[in-house]
């Protein structure tokens, strides 16, 4: 289950499930984008551009992130559907968008209560990036001055 909540996730980046599933998905997908993230600029580097040794470093660790990640996921825009590769999200689009950010990558919101059970609700989401982190920074700091 957590697996194919965190793959929603990466490919969506935005998802509704209850609160409970919710913080469970936080920690398992902040691990993973944490995994990419460690590379530094040799997750989302061209591998024409990398030595042997970070080839394979990149290459083990895109094995462990697939050991748990499904390759590929289905978004859909409007009418047209269309394939991710989960893994290259990751590697490429999300180490690059957190690379500035010491963590804290995902975001939850209470919606409320589901019609049928009455279990609590929430969305979760991936922050937009780096810039978010300082941004609230700054807005504490003139708020005290």
């Amino acid at each position: 289950m957590l697996r194919a909540l965190t793959a929603n996730l990466i490919a969506h980046e935005r998802i509704e499930t209850t609160d409970a599933k919710a913080k469970e998905l936080r920690r398992v997908a902040e691990r993973v984008i944490t995994r990419a993230k460690r590379l530094g600029e040799v997750a989302y580097t061209p591998a024409q551009q990398l030595s042997q040794a970070d080839q394979a470093r990149r290459q083990a660790a895109q094995q462990q992130v697939g050991q748990f990640l499904r390759r590929f996921g289905t978004v859909e825009d409007g009418v047209e559907a269309r394939k991710v590769d989960l893994i290259e999200k990751v590697f490429v689009d999300l180490a690059k968008r957190f690379a500035g950010r010491p963590g804290g990558y995902t975001r939850i919101i209470k919606v409320g209560r589901r019609r049928g059970d009455n279990a609590p609700m929430s969305i979760i989401e991936l922050v937009s990036g780096p810039e978010a982190a300082p941004a609230a920074a700054e807005a504490e700091a003139s708020a005290e001055a």
